[in-house]
This record gives C-alpha cells, structure tokens and sequence, in this order.
C-alpha cells in the first residue's frame, strides 16, 4: 500500500511537471508569437490573446495608458462578441478596479471582482464576471498599459503561477510593443521624407498653388491617419479664418468656410504660434465653436504653418473618427517640420503672384506709355491737319464731314487717356477688396442660417471688378443669403464668385424648397433691376434635385450711370 502511495505521489508529480513544461512551451510560443508582428496594433492583440490562452481566462483586455497617465486611450477585448460590446457602450476610461491598476502599477489578484474597495459595478449588458488578473506592461521603465484578465474556466481561482505566467508574458510584451512603436516611428519618418521632397519637386516645378496645399493636405491626412485635413489661413481685411482647402470628409461642405479665431482649435494654434492639441474635439469645451465641434470628431491636432513673427500664415488641421488615438509628441514633431513645408509652399505662391502682379503693372504701364506717346500723339497730329483740311474745303456738307470727323478724334483722345488712367491707377491699399468684403459677409450670414454657408472665389476679384460694380455685387450678395435664411429653408448653401475676362458672376445654391411661384418678389425684382442698371442679368434656376440656384452677373465696368435701385 506504502508502494502504491508513493507510485500515485510519482505520477502526480509527473503531471506536474508535464504541466510546467507545457505551460512553459505556451509561454515561449507566445512570446515568439508576439515578437514576431512589427504592426503595433496586431502586436496589442496577440499581446491580449496570447494572455487569455495561457490562463485558460474567458475575458481578456489590454488597456493603453494615454498622455495624460490617468485614463485609457485605448481598449482592446478578447472572449466578446461584437454585438454585445456595441449594447455596452462606450468603452471604459479607466475608472473603477481598472484605474486602480493606472494608480499602483503593480500586479493584482482578486477571488471576487465586487468585493475590491475601487469596484462599482458593471454597465448595463456588460456579462458578470467574478476572478481577476491584472498586470502592467512597462515599456522602457514607462507603463505603457494594463493586461485585464478575468473568469478562469473551470470556475477556478487566478494562482500564483498564472500570475507569474503573465507577468513573464508582459516584459515580453513590453520589448514586442517598443520594437513595433521604433519600426512605427521609422516608417512614419521614412514617409514625410517621401512627402517633402514630392512636395519640393511640385514647388520647383512651378506646380499651381492650389495643387500643391491640395498634396500637403493629402500627404498629411494619409500618413497621420486622419479622417480630415483642413488647411486654414486669415481672412485678408477681418479677424477671422477662412478653410481654403479641405480633405477628407464632407469637405465640400468646409471648403470656403469662414470660421472664428477665439473658441476653435485652428485659432488657438494661429494665436500662439505652437500645435495645439485636444484629445476629442466634439467633447472639448475650450474648442466649442466652429464647424469642426459639430461634426463628430475626436482627437485633433493643429500646426501653425511656419514660425516666426511673420510666419504664422496660416493652420494645418487634422482630426481623427472618434475613438482614435490621440495625436503623440512623436507624430507632431514630424507634422510640424511637415506644416514648415506648407509654409514655403503659401510664400513661394505669393512671391510667385506679386512677380506676376508686378510684371501685369509693368506691362500695363509700358502700354500706357505707348498710348501715350504714340497713339494720341498721332490722333492728335490727325486732328490738327482735319482741322487746317476744313478751312480749305467749301462745299458744306464735307466741311461738317471733316468737322464731325475731328470731335469724333478729339472724343477717341479722351477715351484713350481714361484707359490710360485706369491701367496706371491703384485702388489704396488700406481699404479691402471685393473678395475679403464678400467673405466677411459670408461669415456673417452664418449667424442667421444657422450654419456657415461655403464659399469659393476665382479670378482677379479686387483688381478687375470695378468699386461701382463690387457695391452692386456685395448689395446682391446680401440679398440672396437673407432669401436663403428667411425663405429658402435650406441646411446648405453655396456661394460662389468669379471674375471672368469680362464679367463677374455671382451664384448662390441651396438645398431648400426652392421659388414658390406665388408670393412675394419684390427682393429679386430689385436684384434683377439692379443687374440691369449696369449692363448685367438676373437668372433664376430650379434643378432636378431641389432648391435654387440664383446668378447675379454685371460687366466688369458698369455700361450705365444709372443709381442703383433702394
């Protein structure tokens, strides 16, 4: 009997260690298994599978520590199924026993989860649990997360050895996840390299202004992951911003929209001069205002584009879906070098436009000069030997000939020298022209539509377009946008404004019910009237689809003198 004891004590023993030796294989396995993935996000879920496998745990969680070292920017779950975890909710922030784990980093072992003091229960459709693991994963001396582990089959207890096993697994885990976030860094830096100097071969290309923003914004959106990228600068003549180029979703309903500097992330970075950051811009209340806070964003970043006094040009602006992670240090530092770029890009652009505008100025005054000196030197010349001709000619009716002939020149002279005075005048710098004024009273309309309306402008709006005529336009402007708020309906509005080589057009679409075609006309009488008091027309167009669409044209120089209607 001693004997069968002692053999039944053997093989215990054997098993025992037949179960070490096999656990230690799955421990290795993992590891390996782990180390293998370079992809930072596959690594946090083999990371969470491989804890789950070798404490034979129903549940599993790894949470990832955010900037702010109290909370969870991340979460990732093993053992539930995709539909429960939407009836659950948000997912946890790290309160409660997991936060106890952010606050004492250190290796915890519950029999019972609501027993532990920083318990309070779980959220409705959450599935109970009882046991509990938890271990912190270090990386580099710095907590980078916490292993969650909770129900071991079997309706057992989490011993001493499991602890160990997952302790050993998380310094694994924490090499596994420092060798992903370096092969990360090294890719993310190997592709702004890509990106600056495609964007340096575009500027030395001489590549249209518009297309090279539109390539940063691309670029930036694409390599930070981000749902959107908007590129914002100052408004000329206001105080407020302007979204000049948009990427990303519903951009065309932020392209051209006007926005404020004070309650907005684009304004907080173009008013300090450094990125400003939030970690979810729809739930941020120092950024309320603006379109971005109603679109449902989450973590945000905003570049200034260039540094300096006078470099602050403009913003760069990313933002990511909610539940993304929140923009690192690591990945500002490049965007910011990156938003550099986006600075050379709007100075070459200007450099590039006062050549031309200077070249334009130098061409004109040549032809003035030409005008001058040699067209009205010959008229003239003309006149006065039409002038002596008439003396000498008797018959009468070739005498009032030649004399109409004369006022004829002498009117021609008159028309001459008034070109000649219009391709040599300045409009004075100190007053803003047509495109800032049209802007500001775009921006302005977005109080009453209750939504900023989008806005696009082409061509040489404040050089071209006569004052006379940019009075009308803005006149006409105000009008159609005050038909959008108080009649039209609408919850989109589009605004666009162009000079072409002879006319300005201005048309505003909208998404609302549309022109009834009874009821009150007076206010597109008076615009049609005044379209037609300097030579322009008044269209009205009602598309398939809905709404209106308005366009107000004029010649660039008004053709009559006619006052414009009240």
């Amino acid at each position: 009997m001693r004997l069968d004891e002692l053999l039944e004590e053997l093989q215990v023993r054997i098993d025992a260690v037949r179960g070490t030796r096999d656990r230690v294989h799955s421990l290795l396995e993992a590891v390996v298994s782990v180390g293998r993935e370079l992809d930072l996000s596959q690594v946090l879920r083999r990371i969470v599978e491989a804890a789950a496998l070798l404490v034979d745990a129903e549940y599993g969680a790894l949470g990832v520590i955010g900037p702010d070292g109290r909370t969870l920017s991340q979460f990732l779950t093993v053992g539930l199924p995709d539909t429960q975890i939407a009836r659950i909710g948000p997912l946890p922030a790290g309160h409660g026993l997991l936060g106890e784990l952010i606050r004492h980093p250190e290796p915890l072992r519950l029999t019972s989860i609501a027993a532990h003091t920083s318990s309070y229960g779980f959220p409705a459709d959450h599935p109970p649990m009882r046991t509990f693991l938890g271990v912190p994963i270090r990386v580099r001396e710095e907590v980078f997360g916490n292993l969650y582990l909770t129900d071991k089959r079997g309706g057992l207890d989490f011993d001493a050895e499991d602890e160990a096993v997952i302790t050993t697994l998380s310094v694994a885990a924490g090499v596994a996840i420092d060798n992903a976030r370096l092969y990360e860094a090294s890719q993310r830096q190997q592709r702004w390299l890509e990106a600056n100097a495609e964007i340096t071969q575009r500027l030395l290309s001489d590549g249209p202004r518009t297309d090279v923003m539109e390539l940063i914004a691309r670029r930036a959106r694409e390599i930070t992951g981000a749902r959107l990228a908007d590129l914002v600068v100052p408004l000329t003549g206001t105080d407020g911003l302007i979204v000049e180029l948009a990427v990303g979703a519903a951009e065309n309903e932020r392209r051209g929209a006007v926005v404020s500097v004070s309650g907005t992330l684009a304004g907080a970075s173009r008013t300090s001069g450094l990125p400003a950051v939030s970690g979810c811009l729809a739930e941020d209340d120092r950024y309320a205002g603006g379109l971005w806070s109603r679109m449902g964003l989450g973590p945000a970043v905003a570049v200034p584009l260039g540094t300096g006094p006078d470099g602050h040009r403009g913003v760069l602006l990313l933002a990511r879906d909610l539940g993304g992670p929140v923009f690192t240090d690591a990945e500002i530092q490049p965007l910011t070098a990156f938003a550099g770029q986006a600075a050379l890009a709007l100075e070459l652009a200007d450099r590039r436009r006062d050549a031309e505008q200077i070249a334009l100025l130098e061409d004109r005054d040549r032809i003035a000069r030409d005008l001058h000196d040699l067209a009205i030197q010959r008229l003239f010349a003309t006149g006065m030997t039409l002038q002596s001709a008439a003396r000498l000619v008797t018959h009468e009716g070739a005498a009032d000939r030649v004399s109409r002939a004369v006022n004829d020149l002498d009117e021609t002279i008159k028309i001459i020298r008034s070109t000649i005075f219009g391709l040599r005048a300045t409009d004075p710098a100190s007053e803003p022209g047509l495109r800032a004024r049209a802007a500001r009273a775009v921006g302005e309309a977005a109080s009453s539509l209750g939504f900023a309306p989008q806005l696009t402008m082409e061509g040489l709006l404040d050089t071209d377009v006569a004052p006379e005529v940019a009075d009308h336009v803005l006149a006409a402007l105000a009008e159609l946008l005050s038909n959008a708020a108080r009649h039209a309906h609408a919850t989109r509005v589009r605004v666009a404004l162009r000079a072409t080589a002879d006319e300005v057009v201005l048309s505003v679409d909208d998404n609302g019910r549309g022109i009834p075609d009874q009821g009150r006309r007076s206010g597109l009488g008076n615009l049609a009237a005044r379209a037609r008091s300097v030579g322009g027309a008044f269209t009205i167009e009602r598309p398939e689809s809905g709404g209106s669409r308005l366009a107000w044209t004029a010649p660039l120089m008004p053709r009559t003198r006619a006052s414009s209607p009240a």
